[in-house]
């Protein structure tokens, strides 16, 4: 079922001058992501690109400073994924820290709401009263629920960065650097990333109002959260984002991170001092996702906002409960998925060009992950779908890509084709969600995998893992791996680091019931290495290729490293 991935590695690029503090392992891995210097590479706070060009800025920041001039009544909506919940955090810490004084936060519920700035939304939060609301990391695409609270005369600012559609919402203000005509040089931002630079400007439109008259307040403590949702949902990291997450992980490793993220790090057993990218987006942020797919997102906004360390930690636990939930869900779900799979005609190619699922009995709240495991199991778009609410005819569905197949504009195009068929979608290039009707899931699908095809080339539908190359036999040392873990952030766009070799089995054990624990030995040495997922029935060949990270073995401590396998095949 899985197809046969490439195993290609990335282009020698002449590594250029460094400082000679810098290792060379790095300066190589640098050069090969078109970084030249340190401030590509490493990219800090004072290389932030300027608000200036960012668009909508003048009219949002006259929207909020007439706000807390008059003391109105703020309501920031979140969104119910991490990206969404740290933004809220940030827009209510950060307007506190201008001077509002009067702000709240709301949240859709998956299964109640629907997404986004709602009408069904708009009807509660009628009972806050409120003046201004500021959509976080959503309400491009939120017509309906913009037009219900402008009727009711409330004002209302988007920020954003999901991709407008043809006609924009009935907003006072819109920031979204996906703007068509939008000059701002970063197209990459996180919804948390949008609200930061609008809380930037907000400040600069303060002071030079001579609003502050002592010392003015210090947004660099909302980094943590913008480092944590930016990680999340997976955006590219450029050289702007990663001046973000970077300043953000460094307060994090300090210790200055807000009470709810600290509880979140001990939760998920991370060493907050050596905490990573990676560690964001395997186990801080599917804790604080977790709420908001099986229960209320509301449950982890409270514990970004409080700043009680106790009452963070018990907020914790209790995402922590609720992430143990969705890791079986989830599982449940990727079985069925896989046994759907194999009952769906196969073509030449062994898999299908594009793949539509659906299950009656299928949580919507986790259908995004199950369309990620299938998307990165067949190297094919997948877009998976579930019933918004038990017994519901609404269908919601969650869509993952592969690099070079836009599925937005996919979506897009089926929409243009089949006016009936979507009720509503949107997203980016890698990943989007629609709504249709569950009478219409099987046209739909039909007309997906035909817009699909014609789309998708065979290089496209080719899996490849890039290497970095071969690590010499003296570069498997725990200075090596220290190097690696801190030379980041590393992520989507700005890869993390694996490399490859030819390396005998000398010994490999079942950990788990579904990861392979090896032994490896070939450069003079034994190393240990672990598969995650990687135990498929049969045992391991003698001699392996495998493409890997190099990692501290933080277990094992003192000097063992450990080899991460991402890819194997048989030698010989």
């Amino acid at each position: 079922m899985k197809p046969a991935a490439r195993l290609r590695r990335r282009e020698c690029v002449d590594p250029g001058q460094w400082p000679e503090s810098l290792p060379p392992l790095l300066r190589r891995l640098y050069a090969a992501r078109g970084a030249t210097s340190m401030e590509l590479a490493q990219p800090r706070l004072a290389q932030l690109l300027p608000p200036d060009s960012l668009g909508g800025l003048d009219a949002a920041t006259a929207l909020l400073a007439e706000a807390i001039a008059n003391d109105r009544h703020i309501v920031v909506v979140g969104d119910f994924d991490c990206d969404g919940a740290t933004a809220c955090a940030v827009g209510v810490r950060g307007l506190r820290l201008l001077g509002a004084r009067r702000v709240s936060h709301a949240v859709p519920n998956r299964i109640v709401h629907g997404y986004g700035l709602s009408p069904a939304l708009v009807e509660e939060l009628a009972a806050l009263q409120p003046d201004l609301l500021v959509t976080v990391d959503h309400g491009i695409a939120c017509h309906a629920g913009i037009a219900e609270a402008k009727a009711r005369g409330w004002q209302v600012l988007v920020t954003d960065h999901h991709l407008p559609g043809e006609h924009l919402p009935p907003a006072d203000a819109i920031v979204d650097p996906n703007l068509r005509g939008d000059a701002f040089p970063s197209k990459v931002l996180a919804g948390v990333g949008v609200m930061f630079y609008v809380l930037l400007a907000l400040r600069r439109r303060l002071r030079d109002a001579g609003a502050f008259a002592d010392r003015e307040p210090d947004l660099s403590v909302l980094l943590d959260l913008v480092a944590v949702g930016t990680v999340a949902d997976l955006v590219p990291l450029d050289a702007n984002n990663r001046a973000l997450v970077g300043a953000g992980l460094r307060r994090l490793r300090a210790g200055q991170g807000c009470a709810g993220l600290r509880a979140l790090i001990e939760v998920s057993q991370r060493d907050a001092g050596r905490l990573t990218a990676t560690d964001i987006g395997y186990a801080v942020g599917p804790r604080l996702n977790a709420a908001g797919r099986l229960e209320d997102m509301a449950l982890g906004i409270e514990c970004l906002l409080t700043d009680d360390l106790s009452r963070a930690r018990d907020i914790a636990a209790m995402l922590n409960e609720i992430n143990s939930e969705r890791r079986a869900v989830q599982q449940q779900m990727t079985d069925e998925a896989e046994a759907a799979l194999a009952r769906i005609a196969l073509g030449e190619a062994g898999v299908p060009g594009a793949v539509c699922l659906f299950d009656a009995e299928w949580h919507p709240g986790v259908v995004g992950l199950v369309a990620s495991k299938m998307k990165e199991r067949l190297h094919r778009p997948v877009i998976a779908f579930a019933p918004a609410e038990p017994g519901s005819d609404v269908l919601r569905g969650s869509a993952r890509s592969i690099p070079g197949f836009h599925i937005r504009d996919a979506l897009a195009d089926v929409a243009a084709r089949h006016p009936d068929l979507i009720e509503r979608f949107g997203g980016h290039a890698m990943a989007a969600g629609l709504s249709l009707r569950a009478d219409a899931f099987a046209a739909f699908a039909a007309a997906f995998e035909r817009q699909a095809m014609a789309m998708l080339t065979p290089e496209l539908l080719q899996a490849d893992v890039l290497s970095d190359g071969e690590l010499h036999a003296e570069e498997f040392c725990r200075a090596s791996a220290d190097a690696l873990r801190d030379g980041g952030p590393w992520g989507q766009g700005f890869a993390e680091p694996q490399f490859d070799g030819d390396f005998d089995v000398l010994s490999w054990r079942v950990v788990g019931e579904r990861h392979l624990k090896l032994e490896l030995g070939g450069i003079g040495r034994r190393l240990n290495a672990i598969e995650f997922g990687g135990w498929s029935g049969n045992p391991p060949p003698a001699r392996v290729r495998i493409a890997f990270r190099l990692e501290p073995d933080d277990y094992r401590g003192g000097d063992a490293v450990q080899l991460v396998v991402v890819h194997r095949e048989a030698v010989g």
